[in-house]
């Protein structure tokens, strides 16, 4: 089957046009009109979605610095669920807190065409262009509540650590053309490997550099300081986004750098990631029980989930290598779920993101109660959900390596952090609820979602083999 040059572009494309056309309905909207620009906005996502399919198994190149292989592929369709999940979750949350539709949904499509180039980039200098594309637009969805101080507090923070972590990328950058005289991922690997670089000190310290930049995106600690911040000043639907989309575009970017370009030097890079994956899952599991704000818990949760996901990384045998995939598509379902429901249980005069403002919930929402549940089930790695099978897969894969330390801790840590999912539960279902108001009703498209989403977390946790088995083959593209 022959190929165009631009083919491996068009779920970029898609995007990117979805984006501009929201802007422009946006521009052209009456104040009081209302037009279905999130509509709009799931029409591009899906066309991305479906060529994103027709790529599949073709390795399409365009530019020479965009590559089309399944690897992204797959990336690219879990970015097309969140994106789409986020847009059926975002309806209420708009009209409530009287944020400008077209800019909302132009920023949310803009920040995942720089999470797909993440992606799909083989070249350094494309992969740093698509993480400040994906950062900027990420920064003022963070604080698009211009009126809250802790909002402006937060994109504030997680903008100037930002630019702090991208410097760090682009000197790592710097360094790997110093010494292989390339960005290119495939030649700066090959030379790498053909020329011996393993002592070299320059070549080690962009090694250093480029896991600054990337553990800051995934919020691996210890460079995870702004992510509870900046998950609780952010309108609860973009927390979501954020906490799934970003993670996975970063986690592809990083595997795609240090799997393929960075192999030969695996033997420098890993104990240095053993030791952040460490720390990233003990801290984000106990700073987390500690938490009374389900979104900072949610925040701390995301952390330890960081370190699940560098333990699939370190342990890239071909369990692992599915593992890490799967790990991504089970968490981007399950998380953004979660903070869904959290936005519609919101109201405009407060976020009702404290755990006390869940008891009850089951009599007053039964529906979002029961589906709150299963999500943070799967959170926890609890039987027959996707959680589950993504933990079970990824320790797996550490102890076939030999590291057993690193798979101890993963579950001792995921056994602790179930202390905190069941928290919740027990506070729905067990506790009195007291004068509150009530939660205003779920719109039906956003309980579809919810729905839909609940389905696949199951669907995952009891039938994986298939999807497992797309993972292992998309990226077994890239390694």
């Amino acid at each position: 089957m022959s190929t165009s040059a631009f083919d491996a572009v068009v779920p970029v494309v898609c995007v990117a046009l979805a984006g501009l056309f929201a802007m422009l309905a946006e521009a052209f909207r009456g104040k009081t009109e209302k037009m279905p620009i999130g509509g709009l906005a799931i029409i591009g996502l899906l066309g991305s979605g479906f060529a994103s399919i027709l790529l599949w198994d073709r390795n399409a190149s365009s530019f020479g610095v965009v590559t089309a292989d399944n690897f992204a592929l797959f990336v690219n369709l879990i970015l097309v669920v969140v994106g789409v999940l986020t847009v059926l979750f975002s309806s209420e949350t708009i009209e409530r807190d009287g944020i400008p539709a077209g800019e909302y949904y132009a920023l949310v499509l803009f920040a995942i065409v720089g999470m797909m180039l993440m992606a799909q980039s083989s070249d350094l200098l494309l992969m740093f262009l698509a993480l400040e594309t994906m950062s900027i637009a990420v920064y003022v969805l963070t604080g698009l509540r211009r009126d809250q101080a802790n909002a402006t507090e937060a994109a504030f923070k997680y903008f100037l650590l930002g630019a702090f972590a991208s410097s760090f990328f682009l000197y790592g950058i710097a360094f790997i053309y110093g010494v292989t005289g390339t960005t290119h991922l495939e030649r700066a690997g090959a030379a790498i490997a053909a020329q011996s670089m393993a002592d070299s000190p320059m070549l080690l310290i962009a090694v250093g550099l480029l896991i600054v930049g990337f553990a800051f995106k995934v919020a691996a600690v210890p460079f995870h300081m702004w992510s509870p911040d900046a998950y609780e000043g952010a309108p609860t639907v973009v927390t979501g986004f954020m906490s799934t989309g970003v993670k996975a575009a970063a986690v592809a970017a990083f595997a795609r750098v240090f799997l393929s370009a960075l192999g030969p030097l695996v033997d420098d890079w890993t104990p240095v990631l053993w030791v952040i994956a460490v720390l990233t899952m003990v801290v984000g599991t106990v700073v987390g029980v500690s938490q009374t704000s389900i979104k900072r818990m949610l925040a701390y949760s995301s952390i330890a989930h960081a370190g699940y996901l560098l333990v699939a990384i370190i342990a890239a045998n071909d369990v692992g290598k599915a593992s890490l995939l799967f790990y991504l598509a089970s968490y981007a379902v399950t998380n953004v779920a979660a903070f869904g429901i959290i936005a519609m249980l919101g109201s405009k005069d407060s976020a009702n993101d404290e755990l006390r403002d869940y008891a009850g919930l089951a009599h007053s929402h039964p529906a979002l109660a029961a589906l709150l549940t299963v999500f943070l089930l799967s959170l926890g790695g609890f039987p027959p959900t996707a959680g589950f099978i993504a933990k079970w897969y990824t320790f797996s894969a550490a102890v076939t390596e030999g590291y057993y330390g690193l798979a101890i801790i993963g579950m001792l840590s995921s056994v602790v952090s179930v202390y905190f999912y069941l928290r919740i539960v027990v506070m729905m279902y067990m506790t009195e609820r007291d004068a509150r108001p009530v939660p205003p009703p779920v719109p039906g498209i956003a309980m579809a979602g919810l729905v839909v989403s609940m389905i696949a977390v199951l669907y995952l946790g009891v039938l994986p083999a298939q999807v497992i088995a797309w993972a292992e083959q998309s990226i077994a593209t890239i390694f």
